[in-house]
């Protein structure tokens, strides 16, 4: 059985002094749960030497939120792989929607830095996922399954096994609208089935597929009980360390 992981993802909020609340409470709350489930929390960059230091001896990883596929040079405001590990971050979210439909993340872009992270020792997660429109116009498996061949193009079974797959339906990202448990289940269902077909059965059934997207304490049980839902990429209530915890115990009982 696949262990279910949790991140949080914190986006562009908390200053220095509550961002390091934040981390040592989810550290209180979710404490007894690391085993059953594997949980990061991925702060702004600015914050993430203090996190790091919240976190302590605990078995919860830190994350950030974007990364460069360059290792170094004139790219100012971009940050590296060998930066993230050497403030010690283990995981790394690549694609989100904000990085593809705000600021105008090619899928070719998204892949160079998922081949970057996975060559450092980085563990992405790869977030891919349908506009209301494209749902709307019967599109969802077209646009999420040329998102993640183009986003794992060269990418070898064995490198492929660093990877976590984050499915967020964009129309359901911080609106309150979560898809149906049945949604999820159905595209999760669709991304393993096409990884079985690019690589093999044995890594499909084994590989992680998170779901994201207004995922609260009252939707995640639900949500995790199907069988292709192996965890959640959480945003907004992963700033609440009850709500972010409840997510965990969801996951932890399932």
């Amino acid at each position: 059985m696949r262990k279910p992981f949790i991140g949080g993802n914190w986006k562009m909020n908390t200053d220095s002094k509550s961002a390091v609340e934040l981390a040592k409470s989810v550290v209180q709350k979710c404490g007894p749960m690391p085993g059953k489930v594997d949980i990061c929390i991925c702060p702004p960059f600015v914050y993430l030497p203090a996190v790091k230091n919240a976190l302590g001896s605990s078995n919860i990883s830190l994350g950030a939120q974007d990364v460069y596929f360059e290792s170094k040079g004139a790219f100012t405001g971009e940050i590296s792989c060998q930066m993230l590990k050497d403030i010690g971050c283990k995981d790394v979210i690549i694609g989100h929607s904000e990085r593809r439909h705000v600021l105008g993340e090619t899928d070719e872009l998204i892949n160079k830095k998922l081949l970057a992270a996975i060559d450092a020792g980085l563990l992405p997660i790869f977030c891919v996922g349908e506009l209301l429109e494209q749902r709307k116009a019967g599109k969802t498996e077209q646009i999420v399954k040329e998102q993640v061949q183009k986003g794992l193009k060269g990418i070898t079974v064995e490198k492929a096994k660093a990877v976590t797959i984050a499915y967020e339906p964009v129309w359901a990202i911080g609106t309150g609208i979560n898809a149906s448990p049945q949604q999820a289940q159905e595209v999760h269902l669709m991304i393993r089935q096409l990884i079985a077909a690019m690589y093999n059965k044995d890594f499909a059934g084994q590989i992680r597929i998170q779901y994201g997207g207004s995922v609260k304490p009252d939707n995640a049980a639900e949500l995790i009980a199907q069988a292709d839902v192996d965890g959640f990429l959480v945003g907004g209530a992963s700033l609440k360390a009850d709500d972010f915890a409840a997510i965990v115990k969801a996951a932890a009982e399932r």
